[in-house]
């Protein structure tokens, strides 16, 4: 973001006219919410406590009753300059007394450090005793980029956060996006180049008077030993979307009458009519499941979702010649385990990892990140219900059934199939099971 508003300021935009976007978009943001109460603004020494004094005098020109409290004495030139436009009292911050409505603008997205303690407790200490909390860009002392949270804000999350100018990793990301609270943007009239989008309903494409079941898409499911995981996968798959499912080994008992069941036949999969193959749910870990797996990767015939087992066999690098698109589908301990432990932005590593292997990375979690080389998605405000056996299954299906799409944006298709799952997990309500789950996604197909 900070490269963001250096090109605005070099494109002629200057840094005052960003800090008064800043300041009055806090401001309006703060009258729609206090309704008349009164106001404790709390001013940090950097630009975003410039940002705080600008809305202090927005807000008092407007007749909401405002005060105005510091920790220090302001250190850039341009928060001098919204400093000194402020004609109230600067109160000491750790002596100032609580207020119903209170906007933290301490410390923004630039703060790296931790806290010190005594900040730390005077922030908890207002906001306990607050009844809207507003935090300007994020809680102070949030990390933006590797989303670690501040004790005061995991134990009093702020009301609303307003991001200036964009969302930040933080906004999104555990654990600091469960103290920022909602999440309200303020236009600061700049452009954001680093290919970052949060999720939004997709535009899903629907059969035509002509279409047929391999026009909508045919999955084929590389079952192994534990049927059950393939079964629910191919269910998904179905449900979401897919014209034909088709199951290339086990036993095929127990499936649906409506999906295909197949010996595994390497021969088969170079099906021309087959939109995308899925591998690993239910796959095993054996030489068999090895072998397998590798054929797949080396035939390159199609585009390949992989999962569950087989992201334990996996090579990354061995896809990197690959032609045709691959979706990963890792939770953290499997990305883990394929990329190293991250450090840093979980974005940012979520790319990396896409680049490395030549791949579209769906690291699943709390927050989902969906990741090319060049492109992320994020999708926020994970279902805690989703945490049973098999849903990852649904989610690795659902996910083949919109690549097996003719001419589907893997990422594109990735983040659809995302939606899709979490949007079913919506319409399951609490404790339900990954049978549930891919059943509800008829209605979730329906709803987008």
């Amino acid at each position: 973001m900070r490269a963001a508003e250096n090109a605005a300021i070099a494109a002629g935009t200057s840094a005052e006219t960003l800090m008064d976007r800043a300041g009055q978009g806090i401001a309006q943001s703060a009258r729609r919410l206090a309704a008349g109460a009164d106001v404790l603004i709390l001013c940090g020494p950097g630009n975003n406590g410039g940002d705080g004094y600008v809305a202090a005098a927005a807000l008092h020109a407007a007749g909401v009753p405002v005060r105005v409290a510091a920790n220090a004495e302001s250190k850039t030139e341009i928060a001098r300059g919204a400093r000194s436009r402020w004609t109230g009292i600067i109160e000491p911050l750790d002596q100032t007394r609580p207020a119903p409505i209170l906007i933290d603008c301490v410390f923004g997205s630039g703060l790296t450090r931790p806290l010190a303690p005594d900040l730390d407790a005077a922030l908890a200490r207002l906001a306990r005793a607050a009844r809207i909390v507003i935090a300007a860009d994020l809680p102070s002392g949030t990390n933006a980029d590797t989303a670690e949270a501040p004790v005061w804000a995991r134990q009093t999350p702020a009301t609303v956060t307003l991001a200036l100018g964009a969302p930040k990793p933080a906004h999104v990301l555990h654990p600091a996006a469960a103290a920022c609270g909602a999440i309200r943007l303020i236009d600061l009239g700049i452009d954001r180049p680093d290919g970052v989008t949060i999720a939004a309903r997709p535009d899903l494409p629907q059969p035509g008077p002509e279409s047929h079941k391999y026009t909508r898409g045919m999955v084929a499911i590389v079952a192994g030993a534990m049927e059950g995981a393939a079964r629910l996968a191919a269910v998904a798959a179905l449900r979401s979307g897919a014209g034909y499912v088709a199951l290339y080994g086990g036993t095929g008992q127990g499936s649906p009458d409506a999906i295909v069941h197949r010996p595994y036949d390497p021969g088969a999969l170079a099906d021309t009519r087959i939109g995308a193959i899925l591998v690993g749910p239910g796959l095993g870990r054996d030489d068999r499941a090895r072998t397998r797996l590798a054929a797949l990767i080396e035939a390159d015939g199609h585009p390949i979702v992989i999962d569950g087992d087989a992201l334990h066999l996996l090579d990354p690098d061995a896809l990197r010649a690959r032609k045709n698109a691959v979706i990963l589908t890792p939770h953290a301990g499997e990305f883990n385990a394929l990329f190293g432990t991250p450090e840093g932005s979980l974005l940012d590593h979520a790319r990396i990892a896409a680049t490395r292997a030549n791949a579209i990375v769906v690291l699943k979690g709390p927050t989902t990140i969906v990741a090319s080389a060049t492109r992320t998605i994020v999708h926020p405000g994970g279902n805690p219900w989703l945490s049973t056996a098999g849903t990852g299954d649904v989610l690795a299906g659902t996910i083949a059934a919109q690549l097996a799409y003719p001419n589907a944006d893997p990422l594109i298709a990735a983040s659809a199939g995302t939606w899709l799952h979490a949007r079913a997990a919506a319409f399951c309500g609490n404790s339900f099971i990954a049978d549930d789950l891919a059943n509800a996604l008829t209605a979730a197909r329906a709803s987008a």
